[in-house]
This record gives C-alpha cells, structure tokens and sequence, in this order.
C-alpha cells in the first residue's frame, strides 16, 4: 500500500465562521502522485488547497502532513516540506530573479542565517531546472507572466519540499506556456519524486498531467478517481450545467473534453 502524505479528514472550512465554503471532505494523497482539483467556479478549489496549506483553519475536521496534524507543526518546519504556489502574480518586489529564488531557501536557515554554498547550489538547480538561468538577474517587475510563473515554481523547488501545492498555475499563461509549467511540474514528480496537487481550471490539460482527479462541487467531492473515471460527459454535465462530448485523445488516450455551444443544443 501507497504510503500516504497528506490526509484530508472531514473538513469544514470557510472565510467567515458561519459560513462553510468546504462542507465534509475527506480525502487522502499518496507519496509521489499528481492529483488534480478541478470543479467550477465557486465551488471551492483554492478555498481548499489553503486549508491544506495553513492559510486558513479548518472550522472543524483535519489536515494531517505526514500523520501529524498540520497546526501541530512548526511553522517553517511545514514550509521546509511543502511549498505552496499561488495564482496571484501580482507582486511587486524589488528584487531580481535570483533574490527571489533564494527566499526558498529561508525555511531552512536560522534568523539573520546567510544562505551557504549548499543553499546556493540548490538556488542555481531550481533557476535551471525552470529555465530560469537566463533571467536571473532581471526585476521580477520586468518580466512577462510566463517568466513570473516559473520563477515562482522556482523559488518553490528551492524549498526542496516533499509537497508541492499548487493553485491554477497555468491560468495567466498561453497554450505554450501553459504545457511547458505543466511538463516540468511532471518531471518533477517522476524525476525529484514531488508529491503534487494542483488546482486547474482546464479540464483538459488536467486529463493529460494528473494520475487522479478530485471534481468538486458546491464545496463537497462530486467524484474521486482515475482520470477515466472523473472525466465522463455524465459528471462534466452535471457539475459544470454544460453540455460537452468526451472522446479520447488519439495521441495520448487521454479524455478530451469537447464544449457543445449553447445555440446548437438548441437548434442544431
């Protein structure tokens, strides 16, 4: 049996106290899977990946690391395990490319700690794995979305951490970009053995990259499973209220979801 990472145990969490946006989830993540969260808007996506990585408490129920409760943890002893990376690119810092990916390295330093020759081969490990290297002495205030993204994957990889977290990375990113994120975070599953969980809006791109799919809806799991299983036109329809068609992708044998335009269920 898969040894487990992290265990979600009946959660009810929210922003407000009376109000619970995740209602009752219980789920678990094997070391050294790729599980994607997918579900539409407002159901609950992001909201749950902050219960799972300390940004919110769990109104009732648990998240354990390891076996441990995660609020049992220190606070840089999490982060020294799991890295987390957040949607919003809006940052405005003024340091270069290489400063920021060496913030990584903070939760493994003591206060007023400079970073070692160690913390800096792992620095330049993260720049280059991200195709970062040549970026590194630019402002993170010049650069495209793209090169933001994979600076932020960087400054996580830095972390050295068992798991990733991720929420919609590849939102702000073209097709290219998009599938390039997308193929170094599963190089980095299969290669560095990360444990990762993201949030994806695409259900498509989430058919190619996750081993297993959480489909969430009105902040409860709708269906948990294989892709095959997840990803039927049945569960697409009745979560997202969308009429689509599923083939299989004739590349990868994949599911591949096909929106049906509204006018033609009308009038076709």
């Amino acid at each position: 049996m898969n040894k487990k990472i992290l265990t979600v145990k009946n959660i009810f969490g929210g922003y407000h106290s009376n109000k619970n946006v995740i209602k009752g989830i219980d789920f678990e993540v094997s070391v050294g899977s790729f599980v994607g969260i997918i579900g539409p808007n407002g159901c609950g996506k992001s909201t749950l990946l902050r219960l799972m990585n300390r940004a919110l408490k769990p109104f009732t129920g648990n998240v354990l690391f390891d076996g441990q409760d995660i609020s049992q943890i220190g606070f840089k002893e999490f982060f020294r395990m799991v890295a987390v990376v957040s949607q919003d690119l809006a940052l405005e810092m003024p340091f270069n490319v290489y400063e920021v990916v060496a913030m990584g390295r903070i939760p493994h330093l003591s206060r007023l700690q400079a970073e070692g020759a160690d913390d800096l081969r792992v620095v330049d490990e993260a720049l280059r794995l991200t195709s970062s290297w040549g970026i590194r002495d630019k402002n993170l205030n010049e650069l495209s979305s793209g090169e933001r993204q994979r600076v932020m994957i960087a400054m996580a990889i830095a972390q050295e951490p068992k798991l990733l977290l991720l929420d919609e990375p590849t939102s702000h990113l073209d097709i290219g970009h998009q599938i390039q994120i997308l193929d170094l975070l599963k190089k980095l599953n299969c290669e560095n053995k990360i444990t990762i969980v993201i949030v994806l809006h695409d259900l498509n791109l989430a058919a190619e990259y996750c081993d297993r799919i959480l489909l969430l809806d009105e902040g409860k799991v709708f269906k948990d499973g294989k892709v095959d299983n997840v990803l039927t036109y049945e569960n697409i329809e009745a979560v997202y209220k969308t009429v689509v068609v599923v083939k299989e992708n004739p590349i990868s044998h994949k599911p591949h979801v096909m929106l049906v335009p509204g006018e033609i269920c009308r009038h076709g």
